[in-house]
């Protein structure tokens, strides 16, 4: 795939999981909900329960902001399987700055669950600075 259909396929997937690494590179996986826009995709951290306040992604990002973001397409007919993945940098914005705003709306625009429930936790934003993925078929 080029980067553009890439990028096409990842920004229509429902979910998607962001991959960090803490300070000694071990990885930590979570599956997240997210907007992109261009190359930048934005998350929150949203009301869900977790299960600590002080959440391992964050503390990852602060000490390494390279990540991955994988969406994914899996079915039975394995002639219609793809992956993308977007390799960035990572920044937790915090609330009151427009980007921290701008993110929220994007999310809150895709994700009807978030009209009613706007997150109110820091905002992730990955500057994208590479696309690759495969499909099955062209």
């Amino acid at each position: 795939m080029t980067p553009e259909e890439t990028r096409t396929r990842f920004a229509t997937a429902p979910v998607a999981r962001l991959a960090t690494a803490d300070s000694t590179g071990r990885p930590h996986i979570v599956p997240i909900v997210f907007a992109a826009e261009g190359d930048t995709i934005f998350t929150a951290v949203d009301g869900k329960p977790k299960r600590s306040a002080r959440l391992k992604r964050l503390d990852n990002i602060a000490t390494n902001q390279n990540v991955s973001v994988l969406s994914d397409e899996y079915t039975e007919d394995w002639s219609r399987l793809w992956w993308a993945r977007a390799d960035g940098i990572a920044e937790v914005l915090l609330r009151g700055s427009t980007r921290y705003e701008h993110g929220l709306d994007l999310l809150v625009d895709r994700y009807p669950q978030y009209q009613t429930e706007r997150p109110g936790g820091p905002v992730i934003s990955i500057r994208v600075y590479r696309w690759s993925g495969w499909v099955a078929t062209a």
